[in-house]
């Protein structure tokens, strides 16, 4: 017998046990713990948000829903870093955005998240094609153009690449919108009232193509929107009011099933 065998310093024999990759805690793809808002008025200060904490998991989909002045656009812009919280602490991905400076933090906006707003917001110059393509190019991709048709492709605006958003629809420009949101398959996606633009029938097209591209990418869904039955399709709904989560709780998933598909409009 090796008498060094004995010591109680001697390595063990025993191999480590791998932990398994599958039972670790994801990190939530949003962490909000204690954040408020206060922003300047001519009659003083205004309390925009009062003490958010919220988590949401990768791949989950989250209604956000509330009256006007609830504070609902307010949390997306602190989620998608173009605002910054008077307190708390905000995570998105595991990363602090208050240790971000202006640069690192459009970087960081670009690489991991996806914004669709209510204003279309595309560049009036460019054609459909040159819009999506603007955050490849930033990020220094040689197959911008290409990765943009393909983007384009998948909202059914193959056959728009050449205009200009004046020669669009609202619908078209909408889905010009969410290419170029989703062009860099971020992790997280926002949508804030993406519809409101939007007849009915149009609004029900770009609701379909947010939902399945944010499930085609595995990008977790943040939808901000006042129709009751839009929240409703996504797994969970978040009720601000106040400046406060009213209520926090699953949902029950009406309207047309998961991976149901309808006609793209063109």
């Amino acid at each position: 017998m090796n008498i060094d065998s004995l010591s109680p310093h001697a390595p063990s024999s025993r191999r480590p046990v791998p932990s398994d990759p599958a039972s670790a805690t994801p990190v939530p793809a949003v962490e909000l713990a204690g954040i408020q808002l206060t922003l300047a008025s001519d009659a003083g200060e205004v309390n925009i948000l009062r003490g958010i904490d919220l988590a949401v998991a990768p791949g989950e989909t989250v209604g956000i829903v509330g009256p006007s002045g609830s504070g609902k656009t307010s949390l997306m812009l602190l989620i998608a870093g173009l605002e910054k919280p008077s307190a708390g602490s905000l995570r998105v991905a595991g990363q602090d955005l208050a240790g971000l400076s202006e640069d690192r933090l459009a970087l960081f906006r670009r690489q991991e998240i996806g914004i669709v707003f209510q204003a279309f917001h595309l560049i009036p110059t460019m054609t459909a094609l040159e819009n999506v393509a603007v955050p490849l190019e930033l990020a220094g991709r040689r197959d911008a153009f290409d990765v943009a048709r393909i983007a384009l492709d998948s909202v059914g605006l193959g056959h728009r690449l050449t205009h200009y958003p004046s020669q669009l629809s609202g619908g078209e420009q909408q889905r010009v919108a969410l290419a170029r949101a989703i062009v860099g398959k971020p992790k997280l996606l926002l949508a804030d009232e993406p519809t409101g633009n939007l007849d009915l029938e149009t609004g029900a097209v770009i609701v379909e193509l947010i939902f399945d591209l944010a499930r085609e990418h595995g990008s977790t869904l943040m939808l901000i929107t006042h129709d009751p039955a839009l929240a409703a399709r996504c797994s969970r709904i978040v009720r601000l009011a106040d400046g406060r989560i009213q209520e926090d709780r699953p949902s029950a998933q009406i309207g047309p099933a998961a991976g149901s598909k309808i006609s793209i409009l063109t």
